[in-house]
């Protein structure tokens, strides 16, 4: 079993365009997104139709269920721009999305944890930062699932550890957007870059293995249409490299 692990895109059709090329030579049986597919100010709709031709199991992260409330848009302009751009049919697909995904009874995919899309599996957030968890934390927040392999986004840091029974949990990071953009401290941030980001995980003779993949690409239109759009706190994001 072979699977290609995406998550956090974020509407950055661009970057998804490039791990699809990159993915294509990796022969996966079966691609598996994480959610946070479609939300920044960049290209919620294409970024829809380009995940719709992955055909991948896909759960829903925290801004794809916040599509649904029109209340969230109010505050957020960006919530608001991609609510406009996607169809109410589109946006009621990414809603009902599952929170959580089995996979031949040997894989989990979550956003954040089993239990919470907006909370961390591998890490803990302190001072704005995110730290890795300690075995206990992770064991706890696994506590109930009994899966060999799962697989969590939510953080867009990539990143593997073991939790207990040599079970082992793989984030891919975030194909679409550095953590720091659009958000409101981004000077406390941990360092990070704008590369796309996503992993292959392999099963072999009952045991999985990880590879991770940091991809460059031209994040150039990313940074134009961001500010194009009036987003200058997402363009100074990709700016940074």
């Amino acid at each position: 079993m072979r699977l290609a692990v995406l998550s956090d895109v974020h509407g950055n059709v661009i970057a998804l365009e490039r791990v699809t090329k990159h993915l294509a030579g990796q022969g996966p049986d079966l691609v598996v997104n994480l959610g946070d597919c479609v939300s920044a100010p960049l290209w919620p709709r294409e970024t829809y139709e380009a995940l719709g031709q992955l055909n991948a199991r896909t759960v829903r992260g925290n801004h794809d269920r916040w599509l649904s409330d029109p209340e969230r848009a109010r505050p957020s302009p960006m919530i608001a721009f991609v609510r406009e751009q996607l169809s109410a049919d589109e946006r009621d697909a990414l809603v009902a999305l599952p929170p959580t995904r089995r996979i031949d009874d040997d894989v989990l995919a979550v956003h954040g944890t089993p239990d919470s899309d907006t909370e961390y599996l591998l890490e803990e957030s302190i001072d704005d930062r995110l730290c890795l968890a300690t075995s206990a934390q992770l064991d706890e927040r696994l506590r109930g699932t009994r899966e060999p392999l799962v697989l969590c986004g939510h953080s867009h840091q990539q990143h593997t550890a073991w939790a207990a029974g040599r079970r082992l949990v793989v984030n891919p990071g975030s194909v679409g957007a550095p953590r720091y953009a659009g958000n409101d401290a981004p000077t406390r941030n941990e360092a990070s870059s704008p590369h796309a980001r996503y992993a292959i995980v392999t099963r072999r003779g009952g045991a999985w293995s990880a590879e991770l993949f940091v991809l460059e690409y031209d994040w150039t239109p990313v940074i134009e249409r961001a500010r194009s759009l009036g987003f200058a706190d997402w363009a100074d994001a990709f700016a940074k490299a």
